[in-house]
């Protein structure tokens, strides 16, 4: 199984905003898994989702160059359930963005029905202070992540968006 929890990008400013989407599908073995009987998708694959869409855009930031990884779950708050069939919008701003880590804040709707926000903190692992090696290949974004990014506009704004640069 691979672990890509968002099917394509839809519109993507480098730097500022990433909006993907996610089809439910009974097909997905895990949405039979959580609760028997009441097939949904996990909150925490939700999560993950939004951590793909975010790191994505903050990996692109910077050309691919550094290892992003999620590093904290600054903030994860649902208001509905998602079941099979459901079409799921996943926007990712960038709220800041330094040599060491950034951050993001997302919003998962579905139509316009606000389904969870969720803010993210990813690290850049080549940047550590804890002087651990990392392989020197980019293990995190391959191709199969990298390729989701084809096709898509990169003019759309995202206004609520504040991207900073630390230490400029």
């Amino acid at each position: 199984m691979r672990w890509i929890w968002i099917d394509k990008f839809v519109e993507f400013e480098s730097g500022r905003r990433a909006v993907s989407v996610k089809n439910v599908s009974m097909a997905e073995e895990h949405v039979h898994d959580n609760f028997p009987g009441f097939p949904m998708m996990p909150e925490c694959l939700m999560i993950e989702a939004m951590a793909q869409t975010g790191g994505i855009l903050v990996g692109e930031a910077r050309d691919f160059q550094e290892k992003v990884v999620l590093a904290k779950i600054s903030k994860a708050v649902f208001f509905d359930y998602v079941v099979p069939g459901d079409t799921l919008r996943l926007e990712a701003c960038m709220q800041s963005i330094a040599s060491e880590a950034a951050t993001t804040s997302g919003r998962i709707t579905r139509a316009d029905q606000l389904i969870a926000e969720i803010d993210l903190m990813f690290s850049h692992v080549d940047q550590n202070l804890a002087g651990k090696k990392f392989p020197e290949d980019n293990f995190v974004f391959t191709g199969l992540f990298t390729s989701l990014l084809r096709d898509v506009a990169l003019n759309h704004a995202c206004p609520e968006s504040q991207k900073t640069e630390s230490g400029q």
